[in-house]
């Protein structure tokens, strides 16, 4: 399967982009209800909440990534992925897609994902379906 990649936008306006490091985990959250785009995708990170968009402009996507558009139908309502680059123009990502993922419970609790953020007593992700990530 090819693999899509996109854009972190507008964490600037957030927490900055700062501490974002490749192999962290991102929740997609389609936003349908955005006053400025119908396409709009939320960026989060558990345990913070809304780290930025899926850019939806050739102004803020980075290199061969997609837009928000390209990839609005390819899931439900969210949708994993991982911070592959941070670099000087923004945060590149890679999707994880897994059958019928949706913002309801969907799995059991496995081991904690690599979040990047350090909390004490921190709940493990829900596994959402297969992953074939390679952390760097």
């Amino acid at each position: 399967m090819k693999k899509i990649w996109f854009t972190i936008a507008g964490t600037r306006y957030q927490h900055g982009k700062e501490f974002l490091e490749p192999g962290m985990e991102v929740r997609l959250v389609k936003e349908p209800d955005n006053e400025f785009d119908s396409e709009a995708i939320l960026v989060k990170i558990d345990g913070l909440g809304t780290i930025g968009h899926v850019a939806n402009s050739v102004r803020t996507r980075i290199g061969e990534s997609s837009s928000a558009g390209r990839i609005y139908d390819k899931f439900d309502t969210t949708a994993r992925g991982i911070i592959r680059f941070n670099v000087d123009g923004g945060v590149v990502c890679e999707l994880v897609l897994g059958e019928n993922e949706t913002d309801e419970d969907c799995g059991e609790l496995e081991e904690p994902r690599k979040t990047g953020i350090l909390l004490p007593d921190e709940p493990p992700m829900k596994d959402c379906g297969p992953e074939e990530v390679v952390f760097f």
